[in-house]
């Protein structure tokens, strides 16, 4: 029948259709953000994903990372059971087995490894969030050996914080977005608590404070900025120290806030040669001293009535000489070298521009001071009406970290803040907890001699921040007892451990060999090590004269088959962050902000669908099977008998202090501490799986030395005394490590480390090249090469997502316009890139937003054929690459010396960002040409879910159908 053609037709449409008939709630783990998010399901699968309006870090606003979570639930590359490897190791070949075979296989390696000597087992994780239990679980096995991926991330940014102000950023603090009148953003990519950040930029330009990004790259944040500074690399620190310069010249600097809050006044020993050298002169007491110009006398520095100098030369009861540190701070500044018209060619910034940016945040800080009409009362009792704030806020991340003068760099940041007195005062920085807590924590890593022993737990946890050579982990003839070297000499500050040397360090048997390596969620076979090639050669790399693996054993436990599942002896499936409970501690890593102390949960949204159980679930079940005394009665009965969630509800570690801070106390009426409540978990559910404690408003600034917050602060379990914290300008446990280089104290470097030592644990925060750049030839490696990561990806956590995956499903090496002209390049041209290192090829895109000096790429897009169920000819695996290619992690070798890792000297923060290049235009490509290098496919694991060519949401996939 034909149809009438002069008949109106009438669409019924339904704007709001039934989406699900259910929803729960639950936390994002798309990225380190950990919003909340609200779940739809439709006859029992998942079918979209929201924000949660009511959750305290996102209020309701959601990513494309945290919406296309379901695409990464229902991946095709989900591992789906348990694999025993049959072929040889990176082939990929392997045989499915049942859980209690992989569980008895796992238990009786770690067993045998604990009865003899722990620190045979190298327990490393990677981005997960349950870092409370794995650093516990290693305690309690009773190996040094653990970390997580802090010392390849962040632990530049982290370390300098808690040994400067007792805080950082990120995890640690946030900007007052509501205050400030001038916010500066070092180094920050949008993939890190990218909503909070969104919201906050939303508010400080809707204000019309100005913003102020310093990154040598102008993508996301720094594309809204008022004002873009395209700084060369690894200069942030000379840049900041010139701003320093400025402010000092100036006289612009809060001389009040220094005298109340940190130890500017502080006498330092200057007796040059000597044991105490550098030291802060004390009282027999042992507090610091100050000269009060009140009495004009020396008096305790800490007492609250002194009218202490920050400047002059005073005599010491027993002869000696001593200076305020401010003193030796200023002259060290206002030095030439660190003059705007000094630093400007090497930072690639016009001199003009970094003058006007310090007279921008002076005028900001002094001229628009920012008052709250809020009393307050200090930790020495005094009274104070108002708030009064100083409203310049800085941002930093790991753009400024991953240099090997990261921590100097990361210390002169906060030394700028703390000048100006912007730490947690309105305007400026402020304190998330559990921070602030003493400078630094006092938590020492354990794992010294006499305190590793078979089946024995450590004396402590394997982590923590020395205060002097005496806490390091080292042999008396100072070689490291860690297999990652950190805590020794080469990084005695390595707070996060050293993860990027820890394959290396196993292969080498150096210091030691290993017999485990065991890793969870950590993708080291691939974009999470350097010198790529190198790293994967070395994991199946055998002994000649044994024909065996010089890693003998490789568990690796994760939920997706990433590059590195190929290089597993036995692999232990996970499931998605949907599939499990989880924690999300003031232990770890907390959701908190300046208001308040917030955790929140997990909760399984639907069950597996795999033969698949949670990591944290598998290493309960393994400590029980190896009879580890925290997870076990005497008995050798498990004491969490219901897993993880048993754990999460009824573990102390301490009394009153468990992973979850909500509704503790028998009855569930007490917050922060309080006996353990069977029905915790529920109550979370029921505020949709997050807890938080709002702190009064005469509690909310000025933390580290307001009396009512550092009161609520103990009942909350956050720190163990009401007492202040002091801000440490001047570093004195630096100088205690740079005393031991010249041969004082009863441990001392050996002689080869003493140059290195002496030079980097300097007091006060310095400036120096970063040590690639310095090792080669600038005229053969000319340029910059950095990584950005894109705010659609979390490192390689989008690899298996296909939404995410249009977004950037290949990536190009961008570049200056103007410099590639010069170079005879045009956009999509491939181009070669080479460092001492090595080689790769890719494709070019040129831009304006970027440093002339510098090329960039989005971080880990490139992946390994065959690997996380791509197909053959997915764009990620033919053109996409990764810079990995061309770092190593050891410095370049010079004159046959010792080669240190390729780190920061204090901390071993791998030094991602330190790359130097060279780029050259090859001969033209036809089409279809992939990026170099190339790699053997990786095998598929076992009957996995295959991909398929639709991207839709709901189109089938054979075994996995996702509608």
């Amino acid at each position: 029948m034909i149809p009438n053609p002069f008949e109106t037709v009438r669409e019924v449409v339904d704007p709001s259709p039934p989406v699900s008939d259910a929803v729960k709630y639950t936390t994002c783990y798309m990225c380190a953000c950990r919003c909340g998010i609200k779940v739809h399901l439709k006859d029992g699968r998942i079918r979209y994903i929201e924000g949660n309006r009511n959750h305290p870090v996102n209020k309701g606003v959601l990513c494309a990372k945290g919406s296309a979570g379901i695409m990464t639930h229902y991946s095709p590359a989900r591992l789906t059971k348990p694999l025993r490897r049959v072929g040889p190791r990176g082939s990929g070949e392997f045989e499915e087995i049942e859980w209690e075979e992989a569980l008895a296989t796992a238990a009786g390696w770690l067993g045998e490894i604990r009865g003899r000597d722990p620190r045979k087992l190298a327990f490393f994780t990677g981005r997960d969030q349950s870092q409370s239990l794995t650093g516990w679980w290693a305690s309690q096995f009773g190996t040094p050996n653990h970390a997580a991926h802090g010392g390849f991330c962040s632990v530049n940014m982290a370390a300098a914080g808690l040994y400067t102000i007792g805080g950082s950023f990120w995890e640690f603090g946030e900007p007052d977005w509501d205050h400030t009148r001038y916010f500066m953003m070092f180094g920050v990519a949008e993939d890190h608590d990218s909503n909070p950040i969104k919201m906050g930029l939303g508010k400080i330009k809707g204000r019309g404070a100005k913003f102020v990004s310093v990154n040598p790259v102008r993508t996301g944040y720094s594309a809204i900025a008022d004002e873009w500074v395209g700084i060369r690399p690894g200069t942030d620190g000379l840049l900041v120290l010139a701003i320093v310069h400025e402010l000092l010249k100036a006289r612009r600097v809060d001389l009040d806030y220094l005298v109340r809050y940190t130890n500017a006044h502080w006498l330092v020993i200057q007796d040059p040669g000597a044991a105490e050298d550098g030291l802060f002169a004390r009282d027999e007491a042992g507090n610091p001293l100050c000269f009060d110009k009140n009495s004009g006398a020396l008096a305790s520095a800490l007492l609250a009535d002194v009218a202490p100098a920050l400047v002059g030369e005073h005599a010491l009861p027993d002869g000696r000489t001593a200076v305020p540190s401010f003193q030796l701070l200023h002259d060290r500044y206002v030095a030439d070298e660190y003059a705007p018209d000094a630093v400007a060619e090497r930072c690639g910034v016009p001199a003009d521009t970094i003058r006007r940016l310090a007279a921008e945040i002076a005028h900001a800080a002094f001229e628009q001071e920012v008052v709250i009409e809020q009393p307050w009362t200090d930790w020495a009792g005094r009274k104070h009406d108002r708030m009064i704030g100083r409203p310049v806020a800085m941002h930093a991340m790991r753009g400024i970290s991953a240099h090997s003068n990261g921590f100097h760099t990361c210390r002169a940041l906060h030394l700028l803040q703390v000048l100006i007195g912007s730490i947690d005062a309105p305007g400026g920085f402020r304190y998330k907890p559990p921070f602030p807590r003493p400078v630094p924590p006092p938590v020492k890593p354990a794992g010294k001699t006499g305190q590793v022993s078979p089946n024995t737990p450590l004396a402590g946890p394997p982590l923590g921040f020395p205060m002097g050579p005496e806490d390091l982990l080292v042999e008396a003839d100072g070689t490291p007892r860690r297999i990652d070297k950190a805590y020794s000499w080469e990084a005695p500050i390595a707070a996060h451990g050293m993860m990027h040397m820890v394959i290396r360090n196993a292969w080498a048997g150096d210091p030691y060999p290993v017999d485990l390596l065991f890793m969870y969620m950590a993708n080291m076979g691939w974009n999470s090590s350097m010198n790529t090639a190198g790293t994967m050669a070395m994991l199946t790399d055998k002994d000649p004269a044994t024909g065996e693996y010089r890693i003998p054993k490789i568990i690796y436990a994760d939920a997706y088959a990433s590059e590195t599942i190929a290089y597993a002896d036995l692999v232990l499936p996970d499931t998605t962050y949907l599939e499990r409970w989880d924690c999300i501690s003031l232990l770890d890593r907390p959701i908190c902000d300046a208001d308040g102390a917030a955790d929140s949960i997990r909760q399984p949204v639907v069950p597996p669908d795999r033969d698949v159980r949670p990591f944290q679930d598998v290493l309960i079940d393994l400590g029980v099977r190896i009879g580890l005394p925290g997870l076990t009665h005497p008995d050798g009965t498990p004491k969490y008998p219901g897993g993880y969630p048993d754990y999460l509800a009824n573990h102390e570690r301490s009394p009153g202090i468990g992973p979850l801070a909500g509704w503790r106390g028998t009855d569930g009426s007490k917050g922060g501490k309080g006996e353990p409540n069977p029905d915790q978990l529920a109550r979370y559910v029921d505020n949709q799986c997050f807890w938080r404690h709002e702190f009064k408003p005469e509690e909310r600034y000025f933390k580290h030395a307001n009396k009512t917050y550092l009161e609520t602060a103990v009942s909350l379990g956050l720190i163990g005394k009401a007492e202040p914290i002091i801000l440490q300008l001047y570093a004195e446990p630096l100088q205690k490590f740079r005393l031991a280089a010249q041969g004082h104290g009863a441990v001392v470097p050996p002689e080869g480390h003493r140059a290195r030592v002496e030079r980097y644990f300097d007091p006060l925060p310095f400036w120096y090249p970063p040590f690639e750049g310095d090792a080669v030839a600038e005229e053969g490696y000319p340029m910059h090469a950095i990584t950005q990561r894109p705010a659609a990806m979390y490192h390689s956590w989008g690899s298996m997502n296909a939404w995410l995956r249009q977004i950037h499903g290949l990536n190009k090496l961008y570049m200056s316009r103007e410099r590639a002209e010069s170079l005879g390049i045009a956009d999509d041209d491939w181009v070669a890139v080479t460092s001492h290192h090595g080689r790769i090829k890719a494709q070019a895109k040129l831009m304006e937003g970027v440093n002339p000096d510098t090329v960039w790429t989005w971080n880990a897009i490139g992946k390994r054929r065959g690997a996380w169920n791509l197909s053959a000819d997915a764009p990620e695996a033919n053109k996409g690459f990764l810079l990995n290619h061309l770092i190593a992690e050891l410095l370049p070798e010079r004159g046959g010396g010792y080669r240190y890792s390729n780190s920061d000297p204090v901390t071993g923060q791998a030094a991602w960002y330190d790359l130097r290049i060279r780029i050259e235009k090859v001969a033209a490509d036809a089409p279809g040409t992939v990026a170099e290098p190339t790699f053997e496919p990786v095998a598929t694991p076992p009957n996995p879910p295959r991909a398929t060519a639709m991207l839709r949401f709901g189109a089938p996939s054979g075994r996995e159908a996702a509608e």
